[in-house]
């Protein structure tokens, strides 16, 4: 929500979070230069929660690595007070590693600190509208994370759609076993293993062997029991 300034104008109100005072003071300067945002405090990790709590900022940038409190922390513990304002957080690094975990615990973007001047104050507006903003360094892992999710759940689907001797037969093929060794493992006749993986292909979509060994994967399947009459 966000607050009435002088003469009546809506100003957004934002706490900044950082362990570098440089990178503070900058942010500050940025958005400062846009009538509708003032900052209303910034410091590092250690007091952003009370920080947070005494101004009740309606957009908190929240830088994601510092030497006394990481940014993770701090997210959960501003989001466990009501109200939470709405949380970016801000990296100079690689974002893959610590994307989902942010936007699991609350965040609403998830922004790099080299975006331009133009890129913060839309994304501060953006956030106290209530919308979610992403930098396109984090959106790749956003998207594979859900894919990788999705599949895994497709792959469970699929696999349950096979019979018991089909599964212990799609766990070898996912070893690397030959026909023959399946074969030999399960103590069947060479033609009738064939059939069986002829048959899981088809089942799991008309795969190869190397696919239906990542739908395995995917699966979270393990080698059968070696007796499996």
């Amino acid at each position: 929500m966000w607050r009435t300034g002088r003469g009546g104008a809506q100003v957004i109100r934002v706490v900044v979070v950082d362990d570098e005072p440089l990178v503070r003071s900058g942010l500050r300067a940025i958005l400062g230069s846009a009538a509708d945002i003032a900052v209303v405090a910034d410091c590092g990790g250690a007091g952003a929660a009370e920080t947070v709590a005494r101004h009740r900022p309606d957009v908190l940038l929240l830088d994601i690595r510092m030497p006394d409190v990481d940014g993770l922390t701090v997210l959960a513990q501003v989001a466990a007070r009501a109200p939470a304002p709405a949380v970016a957080m801000l990296t100079t690094f690689d974002a893959g590693e610590y994307v989902e975990a942010a936007l699991t615990a609350g965040a609403a973007g998830f922004l790099m600190k080299n975006s331009s001047p133009e890129q913060l104050i839309h994304a501060v507006r953006v956030l106290a509208g209530g919308g979610r903003i992403l930098a396109p360094e984090a959106t790749a892992p956003v998207i594979g994370a859900y894919l990788a999710s999705a599949t895994t759940r497709d792959a469970a689907r699929r696999v349950e759609a096979l019979t018991e001797r089909e599964r212990h037969v799609l766990a070898l093929v996912a070893r690397g076993l030959s026909n023959r060794d399946i074969a030999g493992r399960l103590h069947l006749a060479h033609g009738t293993v064939k059939d069986h993986v002829s048959s899981v292909l088809a089942k799991l979509g008309g795969v190869n062997r190397v696919q239906a060994a990542v739908v395995a994967d995917r699966a979270g399947m393990t080698d059968p029991p070696v007796r499996a009459r």
